[in-house]
């Protein structure tokens, strides 16, 4: 007898800058050990024009004590965060 077991989802929930609350799908929050810097790649779940899931990634700012998420701004961190979500894609 074969058992369905259904992942269960990580959810959060966002603050959007006009103050609405939306809760995502978590695909996978990471640290770069030398940077320190901690990023989170989630999902609305919402499809672009191919059917395929559009994705979100945010540097996570702990610094006022409340985790904020801030986007990638730097070219070199940027590249480094693609190579991340390369190798998620391979995996799936």
């Amino acid at each position: 007898m074969e058992e369905n077991q259904e992942i269960e989802k990580k959810m959060m929930s966002i603050v959007a800058e006009d103050g609405s609350i939306e809760d995502v799908e978590v695909i996978l929050a990471f640290e770069f050990k030398d940077t320190k810097k901690e990023y989170v790649i989630y999902t609305k779940n919402e499809k672009d024009e191919n059917d395929n899931i559009t994705v979100y990634v945010s540097n996570v700012d702990r610094s006022s004590g409340e985790p904020k998420l801030m986007g990638v701004d730097d070219e070199e961190e940027w590249n480094r965060v693609k190579d991340v979500l390369r190798e998620l894609s391979k995996s799936e």
